[in-house]
């Protein structure tokens, strides 16, 4: 079949024959139905995306990808769910989760006819129809409708969370989403006033934290507890920080209330879930325990199982669709759970896909964002979900400022419930562009949609809406918040007084490097100049710090170092094709084997130190020096014997510094721990690198691929101007005592 693929025409005695589907074309022409050759087809039935090409899936040519269409849009959904492509305990869950009559009344139905029907019949028709839809068929339809098309069935789909018009026609939320790269509560609480004073926040509160550490999130879960309480609206928006789900379950436990909603992101195999350290067994223990107000929020994003290494042969949009099944089924459990506890069913469940976080490894551009996320939205709401957006782009691929402007325009008519909203286009922390606060304002404008009408009325009473959900008198102006906060508050100062107060806290919030809108351009819509300034100046310099590499002089300062380098033959290969920053070079090995014949077993800790995506962040002077010094110190005291040498990797991605540990303490006795400094995302308006800490035996180090993400903890953010060096390397301390 893969010969025959390769075709640019399909020879005469190998054209499907007239009704022929994908399997029965398949068993005549090859004598087999294989997964690995029915997942090639599959995949090839696609729209162009890099990260099919990655794991050989893709179309070579528009003639394969006709072909590939062609068969599909003839096969029957008993045959896609006769032929699933992954047996394990997630794909039985998916398979529980059917409405069972639903799914056998369509079993004899094409996808040629499943594509008819979604693009004739009104929402309420769907719906009922699309319960017994398997994640499989759901996936394959997509394949077959075009952007217009998608466009058109995702405009029809509503899912609206209990209790609310989020998900409904006509409304448009936003998950406001508050960052601060050291978890600063002001910073986070400054965000959320900031984005208050432009109408935006009806969905959630969810904040990325920095530390994974219980009381660390804890801290920030009081914080944006405190404002939401402060204002009286725990029954309208919840609060969210987006820790490890065992992190949040263990912060409720110590200090039950303390959280809301819980985050999870999650993934489309088992293979996929355990990088997240998950089990099917885990979250549904985790969905039981849902019984609130507030349920579960799941992020997914096309690419993560395939730039994790667990592809296994099936194309992104089949493993997006799988997530979004265990989504669903996640969602039933808390209706249960609600229903066994006595409350009325009706689980807030929602779901955000990231598409564009990881990189240009899945896709590049403008185009394929789009596309992405149009998939996306319909798989989600066919399964029952209130699908929200992040429509976000790394600085490395091939997308501006200005193009996701053109790619929010496109999307705005598929109708997602709710899109991220940031100060900025520029996400602070993490470094990528998303949604800003004031797209909301011209996108809302341009739909003529609403927020969610608890929280239209809370924005009246503050000003920054009038009662028709334009903008108000306080529009654009934080400090009107942060004084109706402090007068909720009991605070009797004048207003000139609390403004003077709020101002002077804004003015530390924005020292500290965190970015805030306050005001606006010529039109509500549109930055105040002075920060779209900073906001380009931020962008173009990322752009420049994607291509650097790390200076000599740099490399030189560092004590005892030693120069590796991966299997990246030029910085375009290691951007384009990460898994070749993931590998050693043949040298390096050798390198690194050659210490550990040295130390013969002395050192149970070494320090790596990569480039990453951003060498600048690790050339900064001054920035990295101090972090080794005191991490040094702070181990020793700790007990842990680290190297004297430090390895320095040209063109390392994170799990090259697993390959190090391999190499040096797989199958020795005890723990052993590699400390890995890697310039991360540049785009936040910090030079700033993570550290990541992985603890593990002799036996794990052994097995290639055993040691892996669901097992190291990280810190990130570590710049001047962010988390200080010194205070990072105490924090990695502290975790690798932790983890002794």
């Amino acid at each position: 079949m893969h010969e025959l693929m390769q075709e640019h025409r399909v020879p005469a005695g190998n054209a499907p024959l007239t009704h022929e589907g994908l399997f029965d074309w398949l068993q005549r022409v090859t004598g087999r139905t294989d997964r690995e050759a029915a997942g090639r087809l599959l995949g090839a039935a696609n729209a162009p995306k890099e990260g099919d090409v990655t794991i050989g899936v893709a179309a070579v040519n528009e003639a394969q990808r006709m072909l590939a269409r062609q068969l599909l849009a003839a096969t029957t959904l008993r045959d896609v769910d006769a032929h699933p492509l992954f047996d394990d305990a997630l794909g039985l869950l998916l398979q529980d989760s059917l409405d069972a009559a639903a799914h056998a009344a369509t079993a004899a139905w094409t996808l040629e006819a499943l594509k008819r029907f979604l693009l004739r019949e009104s929402g309420a028709v769907i719906a009922p129809v699309a319960r017994g839809l398997s994640s499989a068929v759901i996936g394959c339809v997509v394949k077959l409708l075009d952007d217009a098309e998608l466009t058109a069935v995702s405009a029809k789909l509503f899912n609206v969370l209990p209790e609310s018009r989020i998900g409904a026609p006509g409304h448009l939320g936003a998950r406001l989403q508050p960052k601060s790269p050291p978890d600063d509560p002001e910073d986070i609480r400054w965000q959320v006033f900031c984005g208050w004073a432009y109408g935006t926040g009806d969905v959630l509160l969810g904040t990325n934290p920095v530390s994974s550490d219980p009381q660390s999130v804890a801290t920030v879960e009081h914080a944006l507890q405190d404002v939401i309480r402060t204002f009286g609206l725990e029954e309208a928006l919840p609060h969210c920080v987006l820790a490890h789900i065992d992190v949040q379950a263990e912060v409720e436990a110590r200090q039950p209330g303390s959280t809301a909603l819980w985050f999870q992101s999650i993934a489309g195999s088992d293979a996929a879930n355990r990088t997240f350290d998950l089990t099917v067994e885990k979250m549904l223990a985790h969905a039981a325990t849902r019984t609130g107000r507030f349920g579960l929020y799941f992020e997914t994003g096309q690419g993560a199982d395939c730039t994790n290494g667990h592809a296994h042969g099936v194309d992104m949009v089949l493993h997006e669709a799988r997530k979004f099944g265990f989504a669903r089924a996640l969602a039933q459990r808390v209706g249960a759970a609600q229903g066994a506890a006595g409350s009325a069913v009706a689980p807030w469940v929602i779901v955000n896909d990231v598409a564009g976080f990881i990189g240009p490894e899945v896709f590049r551009t403008r185009e394929q964002l789009v596309r992405c996320c149009l998939e996306d939205l319909v798989m989600g709401k066919l399964h029952g979900l209130t699908m929200g957006l992040d429509v976000c782009a790394t600085l490395h691929m091939d997308i501006s400022l200005d193009d996701l402007d053109w790619c929010l325009d496109r999307l705005l008519p598929a109708c997602p419930a709710y899109l991220m909203a940031l100060p900025t286009k520029i996400d602070p922390m993490l470094g990528y562009l998303t949604t800003g606060f004031q797209d909301h304002v011209r996108l809302r404008a341009r739909a003529g949609a609403t927020v969610n009408p608890p929280m239209q009325r809370f924005f009246a009473t503050l000003g920054v809406m009038d009662d028709e959900g334009q903008p108000g008198s306080h529009f654009g102006d934080p400090l009107a918040v942060f004084s109706a906060y402090m007068r909720r508050k009991g605070d009797t100062r004048t207003d000139a007084e609390l403004r003077a107060e709020g101002g002077r806290q804004l003015a530390d919030v924005r020292a500290r490097g965190v970015l805030v809108a306050e005001g606006c351009g010529a039109t509500p819509d549109a930055l105040a100049p002075e920060l779209e300034r900073e906001v380009r100046r931020i962008h173009d310099e990322a752009k420049l710090a994607f291509w650097a590499e790390l200076p000599e002089r740099m490399v030189d300062a560092v004590p005892s170092a030693l120069r590796l380098e991966t299997q990246s033959g030029s910085r375009e290969e290691y951007i384009l094709h990460p898994v070749t920053g993931e590998a050693l070079s043949l040298r390096s090995r050798q390198v690194v084997e050659a210490l550990r014949a040295v130390h013969a077993n002395a050192c149970d800790l070494q320090i790596v130190i990569s480039d990453g995506l951003n060498a600048l962040a690790i050339a900064e002077p001054g920035q990295l020096l101090p972090f080794l010094e005191t991490l040094r110190d702070a181990c020793a005291a700790n007990g842990w014997h680290a190297s004297v040498e430090t390895l320095v990797i040209r063109a390392g991605r994170v799990r090259a510094g697993y390959r190090v540990g391999e190499a040096l303490f797989g199958g020795r006795s005890g723990r052993s721990a590699i400390v890995h400094v890697i310039g991360e995302r540049p785009g936040t308006g910090h030079r700033t690198y993570s550290v990541y800490v992985t603890v593990a035996d002799g036996a794990a180090w052994a097995v290639p691929g055993r040691v892996d993400h669901d097992i190291t903890r990280v810190i990130s953010g570590v710049a001047h101007t962010a988390l200080a060096p010194r205070a990072a390397a105490e924090q990695v301390a502290r975790v690798l005592l932790a983890l002794r």
